[in-house]
């Protein structure tokens, strides 16, 4: 299973891609939340909480047939939440008045047919992407360049996976590795340097930063490629080696321009983004 955040009207809404099933699980509560506007988790939880003793009330066996599953809460750790399928929740939202049902529901429904084509067309998730950082107004520039970012690193872990490399722990700590090769910073200590918590490191650097991790992958892919490299072992290796090649160029660049290529700066301070006002 594979958490993941879905933005409905710019509202998070937490879901697992279940690849058995091949069904997405959304969490009740941010879709309570949506639908009621609460404006505090507290208080869609407690609707919830109602509403089910309703349903248990009137006979309902819909709640019987909903799971518990763990997803990130904002302290980001992971706790037991009530979630539902896409079939599970179009009867929920039948019990909750509210103008954003119908709205709702169709974006349900391109929910699900988006993972559908997604898994016979990859280009489609870049698609997705992109309209995505448009919502939160990126630079078109910059956009271009972290498409072509997700591209490279699909490249790597293919040939990570070619080479034996499985577990999201072993991809972790080779993408760490190779951080604190180029960038002389641990992916934590980097994320600190930009005054990060849990926001993606990569959505948050400078265009050099975005060009630089990119070539300590792509040369990394490429050494895979031509070495035919097997085992975890083996694989740190390569990534060490791919990522010295940008550490070269940063220091190099470095040197021409004067200043640090690892900057403090994050995506709000550098105005990649626009907020809209509410």
């Amino acid at each position: 299973m594979k958490n993941k955040i879905q933005l409905f009207q710019n509202q998070k809404v937490r879901s697992i891609w279940n690849e058995e099933e091949m069904e997405w699980y959304f969490s009740i509560v941010d879709v309570v939340a949506v639908l009621t506007e609460q404006s505090t988790p507290r208080g869609a939880s407690n609707y919830w909480a109602k509403l089910k003793e309703r349903l248990i009330a009137e006979g309902s066996q819909l709640l019987t047939n909903c799971q518990q599953l763990k997803m990130q809460a904002s302290d980001g750790k992971l706790y037991f939440t009530d979630a539902a399928t896409t079939k599970q929740l179009l009867r929920i939202i039948q019990s909750i008045p509210s103008k954003k049902a119908e709205p709702f529901k169709l974006w349900l429904a391109e929910v699900g047919n988006q993972r559908i084509n997604e898994a016979q067309d990859p280009e489609l998730t870049i698609d997705r992407a992109m309209r995505q950082y448009q919502t939160l107004g990126y630079d078109e520039e910059w956009i271009k360049l972290r498409l072509q970012s997700i591209q490279v690193r699909k490249d790597l872990t293919t040939e990570w996976q070619k080479s034996g490399v499985e577990s999201d722990l072993e991809y972790a700590i080779l993408t760490n590795l190779m951080t604190k090769e180029w960038a002389g910073k641990t992916i934590a200590e980097y994320k600190k340097h930009k005054g990060l918590k849990k926001e993606s490191l990569r959505d948050n650097m400078t265009t050099l930063e975005l060009v630089l991790n990119m070539l300590a992958e792509a040369t990394t892919s490429e050494i895979h490629q031509n070495k035919k490299v097997s085992g975890f072992d083996n694989s740190t290796k390569i990534a060490l080696r791919g990522a010295s090649v940008a550490k070269t160029a940063r220091i190099a660049a470095e040197q021409q321009t004067g200043r640090p290529v690892i900057s403090a700066r994050n995506a709000k301070q550098l105005q990649r983004i626009t907020y809209k006002k509410k």
